[in-house]
This record gives C-alpha cells, structure tokens and sequence, in this order.
C-alpha cells in the first residue's frame, strides 16, 4: 500500500481516540459495517498501542493507523504493534526520518505553504493539513493548489458533516480527516450502532462532494 492506496479508501478517514482497548474491535467493525474500511487510531492514549494491535489481528479487512505520531520511538512502536500506516500533526526532520525507516506509507502533517514545501523536497506529495479550520480551512487549501499543485491533502482537525464536501470538491484534496464518526458519547455508551450509521452517512461524502462540482 502507498499514499495514494491509504487516501483512496474513504472520503473520510476517521480519527479515532479510545481510553479502553476493549473498543477497538467493535468500533473497527462498527465503521466497516458503515462501509468505512480505514481507521486512524492515535497515539494520545495509554490504550492506543493495544487497540492497534487488536484491529490488526481481529479486524484484517480494516487497514489501520497510528496517528498523531510525534516522536521516533512512537513511530517504531505502532509498526510493532500492527499499524499499516503513520500520520504525523507536524514534521519535524528526525521524526521523519524514523517513520521513513519504518518502511510504511506517511501522511506528514503540514499547515504552511513553507512546510509543504519543505515535505515536497523530501519526496513526499500526500501531505495532511492540520488543523484545517484553525489554518484557514478550505480556502486555504484552495489557494496553496495554486502554487502547489502535485500536492495532495487530507485536512483534518475542526471539519464537520457540514463542511467536509467543501473540501472534497478541491482537486488537491483526497480525503478529509474527522473525529465525528466516534464522538465521545456514542464511545461512553457503546453505541456501534451509532458509528455504523455515522460512517455510513460519511462514506457519501465524496459522491456528494463530486455531484456540487
């Protein structure tokens, strides 16, 4: 798999954070059954590293990843644990450097025009644009295509149902990231069915997002 494969899987890739990881399977399967085949599990929890590890062992038709990934040992330890892929808020060069040695596909994060370039210099043209809105959201994105055009995003970070087809619809734009899939209260509660219809409702995003074009 490469970026390119990762970006395709779904309009949305859910970012995911789980306290326990007794959730990691029913919420891999919940957002599978809604016809999301991707998971962003990050690493801001003591239970990230498991639940990694239980996705990718229980659920192998959901590719899993470790997001906000922001030291080499975090970057070493989710491929041990399974991670299909990393996804970094921001680079810096000996973070990149060591998920580069990890061998799988990197999302670097980046919100400057400076920053993008930079990551293109190293080789890489999928880029995550984070955070989206704080960073002036779909305009922004927008303007950057204009001198930037090779580069392609996946913005995460304040997207909502709502805004999401506004990026969609930008050519530089793959896929958006979104916590909305897994809101906290349907996680307290166990409610999978909440995340079944949610991740259904956003896999027709990207259609959505075509048809306004």
């Amino acid at each position: 798999m490469n970026a390119d494969d990762l970006l395709a899987l779904s309009p949305v890739l859910p970012v995911v954070v789980l306290h326990d990881a007794d959730q990691a399977v029913p919420t891999a399967r919940a957002l599978l059954a809604g016809g999301v085949r991707v998971i962003e599990l990050t690493l801001r929890t003591d239970a990230a590293l498991d639940a990694i590890r239980r996705v990718a062992s229980e659920v192998p038709d959901v590719v899993v990843g470790a997001g906000t990934v922001v030291t080499p040992d975090q970057a070493r330890a989710a491929k041990d644990a399974g991670a299909a892929f990393l996804v970094t808020p921001g680079t810096t060069d000996t973070l990149l450097s060591a998920a580069v040695d990890t061998g799988l596909p990197v999302l670097p994060g980046a919100s400057t025009v400076s920053e993008a370039m930079r990551l293109a210099e190293h080789g890489f043209d999928r880029l995550k644009f984070f955070p989206a809105e704080a960073s002036g959201g779909a305009a922004a994105l927008s303007a950057i295509g204009g001198p930037l055009p090779q580069l392609r995003f996946c913005p995460t970070g304040g997207i909502t149902p709502a805004g999401a087809p506004r990026y969609l619809a930008l050519p530089n734009v793959a896929c958006v990231g979104g916590s909305w899939l897994t809101p906290k209260d349907a996680l307290a509660a166990r409610d999978y069915a909440r995340i079944e219809t949610l991740a259904k409702e956003a896999s027709t995003l990207g259609s959505e997002a075509t048809t306004a074009t």
